[in-house]
C-alpha cells in the first residue's frame, strides 16, 4: 500500500511529507512556548527597551519563517512538473521576502512608538510636539517599507521592475490627472508636518468650523467639533485655508458692551467702571491683566460701556465668561445700576 503512486509520488512519501509538516508546526509551538517561558522573562528583566522591541518584532516573523521552511523541505523531497515547481519556488521567495519586510515593519512600528509617539515626561517640549504629528510620518515609514518589500520579492521572481514601472508610467499619467487632488493631499500631509501650523489635540478654526484635531493622515485630517461631530477635511484644503489655531493662543480674549440707562449720572459710571475692572479678581482662571474698561458711546437707548477681560489658557472658556457676567449682574445691583433696554420717548405737541 505504501508504494502505490498517488499525483506522482508514493504514499510513504506522502505520508513523510506531511509528517514533516506537522512536526514542523510542533517545533513552531515548542519555539514559541521557549520564547514566552525564557526569552520574554529575560528580555523583561533588562532596563533596556530595545531588546524588548526586537523580541516582539522577531517572534512572530520567526515562527512564520520555521513554517515556511518545514514545507520547503516537505514540497521539494516530493516528484513535481518542472511547472508547479517553478511556481511554487516563486511562490516560496516572494512569501520569504515578505515575511523579512514583516519583521522590519513590526520593528519600526515598534520603535517609532516607544521612541516617538510616546515620548517620556522628561522629553523636551519641542519631542512632545513632534510626537504628536509623529502618526503620518509612521504611516509613511511604514507604505515605503513594504514597497521595497515587494518590489525586492518580484525583483526575486525575475520581474523586470524598471520595465514594469515603463508601462506603468504611461497609464501613470492618466492615473495621476485623475487623482491630482489625492496626491495634493498627500503632499499636503507633508506641508503639515514641516510646518506645523497645528498639532494632534489643538484646538483650532479653518474657515468656519472650530473643534479638536484628532487624526492627521495621508489623505485628510480629521476635527471633532464642539457638537462631537467628526469633520474631515482634505489636507490639500487645509493648505490653502486660513487657520486659527486657539490652542496657541497665551489667553482668550472676550469683548461685551453693557448699556446703562441715560438717568445714570456720571458719579455712578465711574463706579460701574471700577465694579468692572475689579471683577476678573474675583473669577477663576480670569486674568487680571490688560483688563479695560471705558465708557465708549453714547446709543440711542443707553450710556454703552465696553468691557474687555482675558481667559487664561486653562480655563473652560464657557465656565469663565458665564461666572463674570454672573459677578456683573450681581454687583450691578447691589450698586444699584440699571441696565438699559431699547426704549424711546415721544413728544406730543399739544395744539
Amino acid at each position: 500500500m505504501l508504494e502505490q503512486f498517488v499525483w506522482g509520488n508514493t504514499v510513504e512519501n506522502w505520508a513523510i511529507s506531511v509528517g514533516i509538516v506537522l512536526g514542523t508546526m510542533c517545533v513552531t509551538k515548542i519555539v514559541s512556548l521557549f520564547n514566552k517561558k525564557i526569552l520574554y522573562k529575560i528580555t523583561r528583566k533588562t532596563q533596556s527597551k530595545l531588546d524588548d522591541i526586537i523580541y516582539d518584532s522577531l517572534e512572530s516573523p520567526i515562527l512564520f519563517g520555521i513554517l515556511l521552511l518545514g514545507i520547503w523541505i516537505a514540497f521539494h523531497r516530493l516528484e513535481h512538473a518542472e511547472n508547479t515547481l517553478k511556481a511554487v519556488d516563486g511562490a516560496y521567495r516572494i512569501l520569504v521576502v515578505l515575511n523579512i519586510t514583516w519583521f522590519f515593519n513590526r520593528l519600526f512600528n515598534s520603535l517609532i512608538n516607544v521612541y516617538w509617539i510616546h515620548p517620556s515626561d522628561h522629553s523636551s517640549k519641542t519631542r512632545r510636539q513632534t510626537a504628536k504629528m509623529m502618526p503620518v510620518i509612521k504611516r509613511g515609514i511604514l507604505i515605503l517599507v513594504w514597497i521595497i518589500g515587494i518590489i525586492t520579492a518580484l525583483s526575486n521572481v525575475g520581474v523586470n521592475i524598471s520595465a514594469l514601472i515603463g508601462t506603468l508610467g504611461i497609464g501613470g499619467i492618466a492615473f495621476a490627472l485623475a487623482a491630482q487632488d489625492t496626491v495634493k493631499s498627500i503632499f499636503g500631509a507633508f506641508t503639515i508636518l514641516t510646518d506645523r501650523p497645528f498639532n494632534i489635540g489643538d484646538t483650532i478654526r479653518i474657515d468656519s468650523h472650530e473643534g479638536t484635531i484628532i487624526d492627521v493622515g495621508i489623505r485628510s485630517t480629521k476635527m471633532r467639533n464642539y457638537d462631537k461631530r467628526i469633520i474631515t477635511f482634505p489636507n490639500y484644503k487645509i493648505m490653502d485655508a486660513s487657520i486659527v489655531n486657539i490652542s496657541a493662543e497665551p489667553m482668550r480674549r472676550v469683548v461685551t458692551k453693557l448699556g446703562l440707562t441715560y438717568d445714570t449720572p456720571p458719579e455712578k459710571m465711574q463706579e460701574a467702571l471700577e465694579i468692572l475692572r475689579a471683577i476678573p479678581g474675583k473669577v477663576e482662571n480670569a486674568t487680571t491683566k490688560e483688563v479695560i474698561a471705558n465708557f465708549s458711546e453714547f446709543a440711542d437707548s443707553a450710556l454703552v460701556i465696553t468691557f474687555i477681560f482675558f481667559i487664561e489658557k486653562k480655563g473652560n472658556n464657557q465656565k469663565v465668561t458665564s461666572d463674570v457676567y454672573m459677578e456683573i449682574l450681581k454687583d450691578f445691583n447691589k450698586a444699584g445700576l440699571n441696565f438699559a433696554f431699547p426704549t424711546q420717548t415721544i413728544y406730543v405737541e399739544k395744539e
